[in-house]
């Protein structure tokens, strides 16, 4: 077996003085005036949507048997689609939008924006349903047997309808809090396919559409573009980017209790940029494991031609991963994360770390500056469950800070009591990595304490 650089063996930090690794690249910093940009062109898509859903009504069809209905159905479904497509886009991975936001700030504005297209088609099919039901007097049930029986593409619309309907139950925060990772990924990738079968009834039926070719033209573009860039940076990237840095398991060894790290060796990794705290959505092609894709941080900057990444084993994935022979290959998606450098105001910095979020602090500690002076807090149940602090106190040293260790339950070391070991708690840039739960309260208790919210830096891998 090939032996690991004495830096990642051991548990030292890595070489290349004070703890940084040399000649690697960062990824680059992210640039507002890009996000601003794209927002102010889904805006101007937006009302050109909802401009063509206007122009070509007029007031006879209006008041035409079923045309008011006609035409709302026509408008929410033209906006329901155009914000579906825009949530296509935020969970495409953009990296000029990724590196802004991050994976929390991605599905937050998922989450946000995800009921407006359920709720708009929903209506956008019970109108259009009631419209041409009022128009052919077939009744609402004999006009849905006629669509799917006669109507160009309303078959296939259908069943993406029911698709579409089925992705949107499971998705309820109640509902998907009880599925496995897993199974809520793989009934998630259905929604691309209910999109797929629905466009064809809208250039065809739609009444923004029919005898429009320039429109059918624009839509057909806008909805090219969305696939191009989902399958580019979601799927094309990702591959290229395996396939040349030949990623496979070196070796596992175990860091604290129920808490392994993988040592992954590969071709050129120091052409992959990378900032510290930042994650990969990681697919070992092994059976049972190559069909799922789990974020996990790298727990230390590359050191090629090795990556460390340290996993606690809370799940079957993850339990599983801890046992993969040497040599198994490994696809990667990212790096991805705004859990960096870049986030930070100012030049002192705070770090908590719960649990096995020890490993983003202990890869941003090896990002920040001679002058940072970080002060580290790790909690952790017990010492026993916390993994990798030998190194995270030699970074922190390095950079003339200290780190203090906690443990207890969380009801025997609440979030107000963590948080009042901060020093300069106004003052310094504050990274909070961990559990969900646990990044929450520790948040929330700095809000409650006043500490200004452009200084709060965390990051949740939660679904």
């Amino acid at each position: 077996m090939t032996a690991a650089p004495s830096a990642l063996k051991r548990g030292a930090p890595p070489r290349g003085g004070a703890g940084r690794v040399p000649h690697h690249r960062r990824t680059p910093a992210p640039r507002p005036g890009q996000v601003d940009l794209a927002l102010v062109a889904v805006a101007l898509g937006g009302g050109i949507t909802v401009g063509s859903a206007l122009v070509n009504e007029t007031a006879s069809q209006l008041s035409a048997a079923g045309g008011i209905a006609m035409f709302l159905g026509n408008l929410t479904g033209l906006v329901g689609t155009y914000l579906a497509l825009v949530m296509f886009l935020l969970i495409s991975r953009l990296p000029f939008v990724e590196r802004l936001l991050g994976q929390d700030g991605l599905l937050r504005w998922h989450r946000k924006l995800s009921p407006w297209p359920i709720s708009l088609i929903v209506a956008h099919a019970f109108l259009l349903t009631i419209a041409y039901a009022q128009s052919t007097h077939n009744g609402f049930f004999g006009q849905i047997g006629a669509f799917v029986s006669t109507y160009p593409g309303m078959l296939t619309a259908f069943v993406g309808f029911g698709l579409f309907i089925a992705v949107a139950a499971v998705s309820v925060f109640s509902v998907r809090r009880r599925l496995r990772r897993e199974t809520w990924w793989a009934i998630h990738l259905m929604m691309y396919a209910a999109f797929a079968l629905a466009f064809a009834h809208e250039v065809v039926l739609g009444p923004s559409f029919v005898n429009h070719p320039l429109a059918q033209i624009l839509w057909s573009l806008v909805w090219a573009a969305t696939a191009g860039l989902v399958l580019t940076y979601r799927f094309g990237l990702p591959i290229l980017r395996s396939l040349r840095h030949d990623v496979r398991v070196d070796h596992t060894r175990v860091e604290a209790d129920g808490v392994t790290s993988i040592l992954l060796t590969g071709r050129n990794l120091e052409r992959l940029a990378i900032s510290g705290g930042q994650f990969f959505e990681w697919r070992f092609l092994r059976r049972g494991l190559w069909w799922q894709a789990h974020p996990y941080t790298l727990s230390a900057r590359p050191q090629p031609p090795y990556l460390r990444l340290t996993v606690q084993a809370v799940g079957d994935h993850s339990s599983a991963i801890a046992k993969l022979p040497r040599g198994t290959r490994v696809f990667l998606e990212g790096p991805y994360g705004a859990f960096t450098s870049h986030a930070k105001k100012g030049q002192k910095v705070s770090i908590i770390a719960g649990g096995v979020g020890v490993t983003a602090a202990r890869a941003l500690l090896e990002d920040l500056g001679a002058n940072a002076v970080p002060f580290v807090v790790l909690r952790s149940t017990t010492e026993a469950h916390l993994p990798l602090a030998g190194e995270v106190r030699q970074l922190a040293e390095a950079r003339g800070g200290s780190v203090k260790v906690v443990t207890g339950s969380r009801r025997e070391v609440p979030a107000d009591q963590v948080v009042a070991l901060l020093p300069e708690l106004r003052r310094r840039d504050v990274y909070v990595s961990g559990s969900e739960a646990f990044v929450r309260a520790v948040t929330t208790e700095l809000e409650r304490r006043r500490v200004p919210k452009e200084l709060i830096h965390s990051e949740v891998y939660a679904l």
